[in-house]
């Protein structure tokens, strides 16, 4: 065939421009066959294998970045459950401390008023102490000035003791039965 069309070429018609003369299509397809064949056997092997490289890498990229999303899911979980007992802890130890400053407040309260009440007795107890020394003092003093005034009264001395005693005391006790009609 390609025989055929040398011989036509030659034969003087007209040569179609978009058929090329025989020998050069010859020589073309002898040439491609080459090329195509260096390229099927040597470049295209090295092609695939890059590309065959390329996609794995991407692939184990994307398998790579799922497992370390995976893996970034999983220690978010974690920190939120870190985070939610965290809270929860600390909810429990304001509790705890409200708790103890609660009875703390109510332990100080009880000391303060038992302490109150300690204070009040040691002072209703001087103060009853103060009126009974005061109360002697005071028998003494008027038991002096009576028996002054009564001897004077009299013109004599009344120095005995006994005597001067059970005149004071009955005298005081009738100034103090009249004093507790009158309240």
């Amino acid at each position: 065939m390609i025989a055929n069309l040398v011989q036509l070429a030659s034969e003087g018609e007209e040569q179609n421009p978009l058929v090329p003369p025989g020998p050069e299509l010859l020589v073309g397809t002898i040439a491609f066959a080459i090329v195509f064949f260096f390229f099927w056997k040597k470049l295209l092997p090295n092609i695939n294998k890059v590309l065959e490289e390329r996609r794995a890498a991407i692939e184990g990229g994307i398998e790579e970045a799922e497992a370390m999303k995976v893996e970034a899911q999983s220690v978010l979980e974690q920190y939120k459950a870190q985070l939610a007992e965290a809270r929860h802890e600390a909810a429990r130890l304001r509790q705890e401390a409200q708790e103890q400053g609660a009875a703390l407040i109510a332990e100080m309260r009880a000391e303060g008023q038992r302490q109150r009440e300690e204070i009040v007795a040691a002072g209703h107890a001087q103060i009853e102490a103060d009126r009974k020394a005061a109360s002697s003092a005071l028998r003494q003093d008027v038991g002096k000035l009576a028996t002054e005034l009564a001897g004077k009264l009299v013109g004599e001395s009344l120095e005995d003791h006994a005597r001067q005693s059970r005149v004071i005391d009955r005298f005081l006790d009738e100034l103090e039965e009249k004093a507790e009609a009158t309240r």
